[in-house]
């Protein structure tokens, strides 16, 4: 929703110590990963889709079981008597952040969201359209979310916010509205044990088809803010044509609808009149933008109308969100944040020589890629890249010919290749997380473990790619992939045919054999086939495309290892890499226990019957390290 102002700080104050003996009382497993993959973020559901574990914002907004465990929590929604949708929990962890991005799609058209922080510190800040401030624990925020904003937590300690989206009422406005006014008097919410207040919850459920009416609403109001980045008489005239488009389709969509209504026979009219503006809108709006974002409009037409206009068939620009629930469907209107830079501003140049770690699960490419990513000549998408392949329908598990997350040469397509380089230029940043200026000569790193499964792939897309094999020994990878499972903070694959349980991590080929089989066997499973497909796809390629690095050698000596890999990279080891590997290197944003070389005895009596037909391809691994940057 559009505000006058980036920020309202409300006339309300609320119990922190309560709050925090509340969070302090969820179960470990009821943290989950943020729904895009933005790595040092976890939430708590509280309200969602029928009280589920789920990330959705249509359908019947229901209390979860973690908000039945807090009363307070409880009592602060229902004092603003409005109905509530999607309410979390957000954690930060130490030294992480949310990258720069805007709120695009049809949910937030009408809602905002009300920010209550509850663990934070004062160097702890939120950005938003160039202003920043700190949220004090305690307070209550609501932002202007269409606007660009990102949030950086530089300190040691975690930051908790509670977060709840709602459109509000005339009276939840009002005292919006009120912030401003420096008389008006702050009100304590104070915890009443045992009192049960009425709790507002949405029902938001889409029609089949978008009422014309509503349409054209939101249509118009995209129109309203469009503007192009070059001034000429070609991109003008382009403008002109993606105006008369849009007027098009409003116009006939209101006679479709007057035809059809909602009926099923119509459906497919609707279905064409979408996907011929959506191809319209692709072809004609390079360099068109929203005037107070800067996102690309197709990019806002595709997030708030195209895909919620016609339920149950799959959107084509299907972004970021839902890339970790596979078994939602695509057309479900979850969260879509669009980043700072758009393709036009995007720069060409960050296409040349991009560098990949490639690894099995649970090997250290988070720190690896957290260190190098100090470089200020890298440029990110700010941490794994999982909708980089699998918001392509014909590249996912399941699609022919697709069996894993292994892909081969003859997966690629010229379409694939193009939507693939688009969707990462949209979303480069630098290491602070800002956007990237035209032309910039930053190179790409990325670092998704499923990825280290389509080497050929990625080396068909980027010829000049260049590889960095980081590898780990059995016992702790083992180790340490099993605790993974076990967190069940890694579920990438929610419902495998003949598996009870989600699967998580990466899916290798040849998973089918492990139907029934022990969480230590699959862990050992994964760590072989992943360094084995890894080890053979690399040495059918030149010496100078990859080098290796161990696990234990990172750790062990970092500085060394970095100068290696720069010279390989052909990096400058400048400052920000001398002041990251100036000491030991910081646990990485998805540690899930503090680091000990002695961490794999907890699991020593699993791993023991394992570990000797895993011997081989170890001593294998031990003849690559250390690499010369020439091979």
């Amino acid at each position: 929703m559009r505000l006058p102002k980036p920020f309202f700080r409300l006339p309300r104050r609320f119990d922190v110590e309560q709050l925090r003996a509340e969070i302090a009382g969820m179960p470990a497993h009821a943290w989950a990963p943020h729904p895009n993959g933005i790595p040092g973020n976890q939430s708590v559901r509280l309200i969602s889709v029928n009280g589920g574990e789920n990330d959705l914002v249509d359908g019947d907004m229901l209390a979860t079981p973690h908000l039945a465990r807090a009363p307070y929590v409880r009592q602060i929604l229902a004092s603003f008597a409005v109905p509530w949708s999607r309410t979390r929990l957000l954690k930060l962890a130490p030294h992480a952040g949310v990258p720069s991005h805007a709120d695009i799609n049809y949910h937030w058209f009408n809602r905002v969201r009300l920010h209550i922080p509850v663990e934070t510190r004062p160097e702890v800040r939120f950005h938003c359209d160039g202003v920043s401030v700190h949220m004090a624990a305690g307070e209550a925020w609501v932002f202007d979310n269409w606007r660009l904003h990102h949030v950086e937590n530089p300190t040691p300690s975690e930051r908790i916010h509670l977060v709840a989206d709602t459109a509000g009422s005339a009276a939840f406005w009002q005292l919006v509205g009120s912030s401003d006014d420096p008389g008006t008097p702050v009100l304590s919410i104070d915890h009443e044990i045992g009192r049960e207040p009425r709790l507002l919850t949405e029902c938001n459920s889409l029609r089949p088809v978008m009422n014309p009416a509503e349409l054209e609403l939101l249509v118009g109001n995209l129109r309203g803010e469009l503007m192009t980045l070059a001034d000429s008489a070609e991109v003008r005239q382009r403008l002109t044509h993606y105006h008369g488009v849009l007027d098009a389709f409003v116009r006939d969509w209101r006679q479709c609808y007057l035809i059809h209504a909602e009926k099923p026979a119509g459906r497919n009219e609707f279905i064409n009149l979408r996907n011929a503006v959506r191809g319209a809108s692709r072809e004609l709006g390079e360099g068109i933008v929203m005037r107070t974002n800067r996102v690309a409009a197709h990019a806002v037409l595709e997030g708030r109308v195209l895909r919620v206009c016609v339920l149950g068939d799959p959107p084509r620009d299907v972004g970021k969100d839902g890339e970790f629930e596979p078994s939602v469907p695509s057309s479900s209107p979850q969260e879509l944040r669009a980043p700072l830079a758009t393709r036009a501003l995007a720069p060409r140049t960050c296409l040349r020589r991009p560098l990949f770690i490639v690894a099995a699960p649970r090997s250290g490419s988070t720190l690896l890629f957290e260190t190098l990513a100090a470089s200020e000549q890298i440029a990110t998408v700010g941490g794994e890249a999982h909708w980089l392949i699998e918001s392509i329908d014909a590249l996912r598990p399941g699609a022919p010919g697709v069996d894993s997350n292994r892909l081969r040469a003859s997966h690629l397509t010229p379409p694939i290749a193009q939507n693939i380089k688009t969707q990462l230029l949209e979303r480069l940043v630098d290491k602070h997380g800002r956007s990237l200026p035209s032309g910039s000569a930053l190179r790409i790193l990325e670092k998704t473990p499923k990825n280290s499964l389509r080497i050929p792939f990625l080396h068909e897309i980027f010829p000049d790619a260049r590889f960095i094999f980081l590898w780990r020994e059995p016992r702790g990878n083992l180790s340490s992939i099993i605790e993974a499972w076990r967190s069940g903070r890694w579920r990438t694959y929610p419902a495998l045919e003949g598996f009870v349980l989600p699967w998580s991590l990466l899916l290798p080929p040849g998973w089918q054999d492990l139907r029934g089989r022990p969480v230590e066997e699959i862990a050992a499973f994964q760590w072989k086939t992943t360094n084995q497909i890894i080890l053979d796809d690399l040495k059918s390629m030149s010496g100078e495309a990859w080098t290796s690095v161990e696990y234990a050698e990172l750790v062990r000596a970092p500085e060394v290892t970095v100068r290696r890999l720069c010279a390989f990279a052909d990096l400058d080891f400048g400052a920000g890499l001398a002041e990251r590997v100036r000491q030991q290197l910081p646990p990485a944003r998805h540690t899930l226990t503090p680091a000990s070389p002695d961490k794999w005895r907890n699991n020593a009596e699993l791993l023991a019957p394992l570990l000797p037909a895993l011997e081989a391809l170890h001593q294998k691994l031990e003849t690559l390290a250390p690499q010369s940057p020439n091979r």
